[in-house]
């Protein structure tokens, strides 16, 4: 569903977009992506109403594939991962002369209201990430979420639940929220509705952080979790007077009682969540080195099997925001800004 959004591209694509909301283009047959591999199953699917006849959730010409694959019901939902935005899939943008403007911070975002599914019709083509879609994934188009960025959906009608990856935008209908694949909307029951009332919530680097932590030492000793960048706008590029002090703190910063020390309300960077004590330990080491004198206090805080490297308080989201500007790419650093 990826947009050209030049404005002849846009004039061009006019009748194909009253057709459907979302925003996959035909595949270029000499790209060198592979479509997704068809798959074995049955030719049985939900009875579903006609395509625009006001009670289906899918698009002129599209639909169900012509064989459903069997145990679609059992797919996993969408393990996320903190990941670099996309360079092209994350600028504002304008359709049916409404500008969109994708979130690139880590700001909190619930919503509700309809959600539909889109299908064959898409299926094999680029989605805004570069990605081809796969109709049988867990995946979703969203007009403003991060690209790539995951969500909690829950069907309000019935409370089902997934989650599923961001790599595409749409639906751009006023009376849709999202677009989720046919197999998310499948686990969530409405592929026979055609449409749904859901909630969608961001899975926040915070969240996501949990979620691992949350399946125990087994998926996290391993590799070590590095948190990416979130893109800096020019309107956080603030002076570096409102930065505060640095005042370091020894390699002790890990002891239990350390960890019980109460924490001091405020914004602060999160340089990352490591597995590994010592991992967190070499990378505060480095940023002692590297930028001392731009930031506050550097701490390494164990929670939940992992180990958080912060540095704060910060007075203003602003202040903290500038910090991380002046340090992005010191000892490989790539922080984002996090209020406790």
């Amino acid at each position: 569903m990826q947009w050209n959004f030049s404005t002849s591209r846009i004039l061009v694509l006019l009748p194909i977009l009253a057709l459907a909301a979302c925003s996959s283009v035909p595949l270029d047959t000499s790209s060198s992506g592979k479509s997704p591999a068809a798959r074995s199953g049955s030719a049985a699917h939900p009875n579903l109403p006609p395509a625009g006849s006001g009670r289906g959730g899918y698009y002129k010409d599209d639909g169900p594939g012509d064989v459903t694959p069997e145990g679609l019901l059992d797919t996993p939902d969408a393990e996320p991962r903190i990941e670099p935005y996309s360079k092209s899939g994350n600028k504002p943008y304008v359709v049916f002369g409404k500008q969109y403007v994708p979130i690139t911070d880590a700001r909190p975002f619930k919503q509700k209201g309809r959600g539909s599914w889109y299908g064959k019709k898409f299926h094999g083509q680029k989605t805004s990430s570069g990605e081809l879609y796969d109709m049988y994934k867990m995946s979703a188009a969203h007009p403003t979420l991060p690209i790539p960025s995951y969500a909690r959906v829950t069907n309000l009608s019935n409370g089902k639940q997934v989650i599923v990856r961001v790599n595409d935008r749409g639906p751009f209908h006023s009376s849709r929220v999202i677009d989720l694949s046919y197999t998310a909307a499948l686990k969530l029951g409405y592929i026979g509705h055609g449409s749904a009332d859901l909630q969608v919530e961001r899975l926040l680097p915070a969240d996501i952080e949990q979620i691992l932590a949350n399946k125990g030492n087994a998926s996290t000793s391993t590799v070590a979790m590095e948190v990416v960048a979130m893109p800096m706008t020019e309107s956080t590029q603030l002076a570096p007077a409102a930065i505060q002090p640095v005042t370091f703190v020894s390699n002790g910063s890990t002891s239990s009682s350390s960890a019980a020390t109460p924490v001091a309300s405020g914004f602060y960077l999160q340089f990352g969540a490591y597995s590994q004590a010592v991992n967190a330990e070499s990378v505060r080491t480095r940023l002692v080195q590297d930028a001392g004198g731009v930031l506050p206090q550097l701490t390494v805080e164990p929670s939940n099997n992992l180990f958080r490297l912060y540095s704060g308080p910060f007075a203003t989201r602003e202040a903290a925001a500038a910090a991380a500007a002046q340090v992005h790419g010191m000892a490989g650093a790539k922080p984002f800004v996090v209020q406790r």
